[in-house]
């Protein structure tokens, strides 16, 4: 029977992805671990591989399509196999669905509107999927199944099971995912409102004006998961000056005895110190869950590294264990492997804090944005030469600018003023981040 091969989840935040290259044709025998098709996601370009033996049956999904997960992107046939012309995949016949949803989506020219006429009008919402209806009594599910259903956060009250006697088994719950289908809610909730597009109508802008740039894949999972965090995330955020003058001498002293086995930047020094500030404050290393606080019990830090396009956060997994120059070799590995677009998803997912360093490009002062399900992150300053007054006196001392943006919800004020004065005492006194 025809195998459907299915938009698969590349990364952990990956919602859709785009296809760059088919490495395949139609017609050509396809072997298990084979690469497919190059698909961009939201982090990077990766491979997706062929699970299943056969022949490429037929391609659903031309190069440069966008496809959300779970949607047929092609049909594999075993040897010798005849498929109906007509035979449409579990899920539908994408590829006219694809055309029709760029059609409506594609951007139109401005056009010169006069000003009474002008007045946008709301975008028309699309028609939502019915949901299954849940199933009233006992559900029989095997414990396979349920296991997996947890871990997806899928309701069982919501899948039609196919094994003996109606019972739901992994089968089910994976054709479930694969679809992209999230059916997590309880009996009596209800899905939140979808957030509303902003309204359509001519751009004030005239065409000649400007360049158009398509929205990489990566550029759109950044807009999409900080326009959430704002929402979700009821941020409030916290400020404070560090004297910067021991660090620097004591940065300076270790790099001249490295003789160039290696160079400490200032942001190896900032990295350590978060992660003995975090130790001593457990409460500012928590993530928000609706059932639960999750209290981390080690500092796994995400560094935020610009790469072309947008930003990626990869992981300093056990800071808080690490010397700080293997905190320094680690971070400029993983910052040049994102870069290159070589990072792998559990290398950039799983931090528990963020730190975010615009020091480099002088920027003086700066507010993140929370990176979620973290429940704070570290937006440092430029250091530079200020006046402080210091008992009664002016003098002139390095310093640096730490603002923390923290989630409400799982980081008080008081936690977060607590964590601030941690990372200050172990900033302001460097010999603290080397024991």
């Amino acid at each position: 029977m025809p195998i459907d091969v299915y938009m698969t989840q590349l990364s952990p935040t990956m919602t859709e992805g785009k296809i760059v290259r088919w490495l395949k044709k139609e017609g050509d025998e396809l072997t298990s671990g084979e690469v497919l098709c190059e698909v961009e996601t939201d982090k990077a370009t990766m491979e997706m591989e062929v699970v299943d033996e056969g022949v490429l049956h037929k391609i659903l999904q031309p190069e440069g399509s966008v496809v959300p997960v779970g949607t047929p992107i092609a049909v594999i046939a075993e040897e010798g196999e005849e498929i109906p012309d007509d035979y449409v995949p579990e899920g539908g016949a994408p590829a006219e669905a694809a055309a029709n949803a760029a059609a409506s989506e594609a951007p139109q020219p401005p056009q010169a509107t006069p000003a009474s006429q002008a007045e946008p009008r709301p975008a028309p919402q699309p028609a939502a999927a019915p949901a299954p209806a849940p199933k009233a009594g006992r559900i029989k599910a095997s414990p396979l199944a349920r296991r997996l259903a947890k871990q997806k956060g899928i309701n069982l009250a919501a899948i039609q099971g196919t094994g003996p006697g109606g019972r739901i088994v992994k089968a089910d719950i994976e054709r479930a995912a694969r679809r992209g289908i999230n059916l997590g809610l309880g009996a009596g909730e209800t899905a939140p409102p979808p957030v509303r597009p902003l309204p359509a109508g001519p751009l004030p802008y005239h065409e000649d004006e400007y360049e158009r740039v398509e929205n990489s894949m990566m550029r759109k999972a950044i807009a999409r998961r900080l326009v959430e965090s704002k929402q979700q995330a009821p941020h409030f955020y916290l400020t404070v000056d560090v004297a910067m003058d021991r660090l620097m001498d004591l940065r300076a002293q270790l790099n001249e005895a490295a003789e160039g086995s290696f160079k400490l930047s200032v942001n190896d020094f900032i990295i350590k110190a978060v992660a003995k500030a975090l130790m001593d404050v457990p409460a500012a290393n928590a993530t928000w869950t609706e059932t639960h606080t999750l209290r981390h019990k080690h500092a796994h830090v995400s560094v935020a590294v610009a790469i072309e396009g947008g930003l990626i956060t990869p992981v300093v997994r056990f800071a808080e264990q690490k010397g700080i120059v293997e905190i320094s070799n680690e971070i400029k590995e993983l910052a040049a492997r994102a870069r290159a677009g070589e990072l792998k998803p559990e290398e950039y997912t799983g931090g528990t804090f963020s730190v975010s360093n615009l020091g480099m490009y002088g920027i003086k002062q700066f507010a993140a944005v929370v990176n979620p399900p973290e429940g704070a992150i570290l937006a440092v300053g430029a250091t530079e030469e200020r006046p402080v007054v210091e008992n009664g006196q002016i003098a002139v001392r390095k310093m640096m600018t730490l603002t923390l943006s923290c989630d409400h919800r799982v980081v008080d004020g008081a936690v977060g003023a607590e964590f601030l004065a941690a990372l200050k005492k172990h900033l302001e006194t460097p010999a603290s981040v080397l024991i």
